[in-house]
């Protein structure tokens, strides 16, 4: 099959929040357009879609990202041989150290641990601790480990996150994962300010004579209408899992979990929870395709309407902009969108709700994956 690319255009507009803040507890920001947006990390927007995850996924098909991973495994050896259970933290440090990772002594810690966070699929734990296992009844664990390849294990049966996000493993280059979803930094369409919340809390059990508060503090937040933005490679994708029902479902799950996470950050100072007003999905068999050039020149609200309007019609002015100077034309395309403000997406794809959106998504994605098989 030639490429196929899937693109996830986002419009989503959250009141005041502070969904991800820097160093000095304030909103994230980024010059754009010569003005200053509010910004939410792709870290942050990832990691909100891996934990939504849970939500569509069975835990056998994710994985976990821990720097505790030799009690992980020992708990695995433990679980699969109980009569190990003594051995099982020892085993599993050489079955770590056998993949090529090192790991400390531990300190206040009971187990010792890696060097740096190590994301590894549940399947890949189960395997590592089958060959510690079968190690154990050998004379040289060491020797057993290195026979058995368990570089090899760590290297394949891939979580769908795995898959998705990619992994990147410090001592060991050549087990490393390479992305198949990639996940821009989302900016609002239009300029912020950060404002300041000045809040204070009383003591319940003051007297009635006892005036003044008993805590005093300030909060940062903005508002904004943000553009957020991803895409998947889906032969990246077919390559990291080998198995095109796999494919369906994680393709499904990215745009289920994607369109409805969001960042947890004050989320019960500001009650900021919305689910976006627009969502357009473009498959492409040629590259992916970041239309956040709609809104280099800032959107400003007129007197009588909101931002929403305004940043749909852009997005598709720059959209039928990209198609008509480059020739892109999408291989297929969906719009899920709320209210009349953004009515003119439809112009972009048929107009379906989000599960109709996941569902056809998948099946045109299962097709072509089973295409290129």
């Amino acid at each position: 099959m030639s490429r196929t690319m899937i693109d996830i255009h986002v419009l989503q507009t959250v009141p005041p929040s502070n969904l991800n803040r820097d160093d000095t507890e304030s909103p994230k920001t980024a010059v754009y357009g010569g003005v200053r947006r509010s910004r939410v990390s792709s870290q942050a927007w990832k990691r909100a879609t891996r934990v939504d995850f849970e939500s569509h996924l069975d835990s056998s098909e994710l994985g976990t990202r821990t720097k505790r991973v030799v009690e992980w495994l020992a708990e695995e050896i433990t679980a699969q041989a109980p009569e190990l259970e003594s051995r099982a933290t020892e085993l599993a440090t050489e079955t770590i150290k056998a993949v090529g990772i090192e790991v400390k002594a531990p300190e206040k810690e009971t187990s010792p641990q890696s060097g740096y966070l190590l994301f590894l699929s549940r399947r890949q734990i189960q395997n590592l601790a089958g060959a510690a296992i079968e190690a154990a009844e050998t004379d040289d664990v060491r020797k057993a480990l290195k026979e058995a390849k368990v570089k090899d294990l760590a290297d394949r049966e891939h979580s769908v996150d795995i898959a998705l996000f990619g992994r990147m493993v410090a001592d060991q280059a050549d087990i490393n994962v390479d992305a198949a979803a990639q996940v821009a930094h989302a900016i609002s369409v239009h300029p912020v300010e950060t404002e300041f919340d000045y809040y204070t809390a009383v003591d319940d059990r003051n007297q009635d004579h006892e005036t003044g508060a008993g805590m005093i503090g300030t909060v940062e937040f903005n508002s904004s209408t943000l553009y957020r933005y991803a895409t998947i490679d889906v032969n990246r994708l077919a390559d990291n899992l080998g198995d095109t029902t796999a494919v369906r479902r994680a393709v499904e799950a990215f745009l289920e979990s994607f369109v409805r996470s969001m960042p947890s950050g004050k989320q019960n100072t500001f009650a900021n929870r919305t689910l976006p007003e627009a969502v357009v999905v473009l498959a492409r068999d040629s590259q992916p395709i970041n239309l956040v050039g709609a809104f280099e020149n800032p959107v400003r609200e007129p007197v009588h309407s909101g931002r929403v309007k305004r940043a749909a019609d852009a997005l598709l002015e720059e959209a039928q902009e990209i198609e008509r100077a480059y020739g892109e034309q999408p291989i297929d395309s969906w719009v899920t969108r709320v209210g009349e403000d953004t009515a003119s997406l439809d112009e972009l794809g048929s107009n379906v709700s989000l599960t109709e959106m996941v569902t056809q998504l998948g099946e045109l994605v299962g097709t072509r994956a089973e295409e290129r098989s």
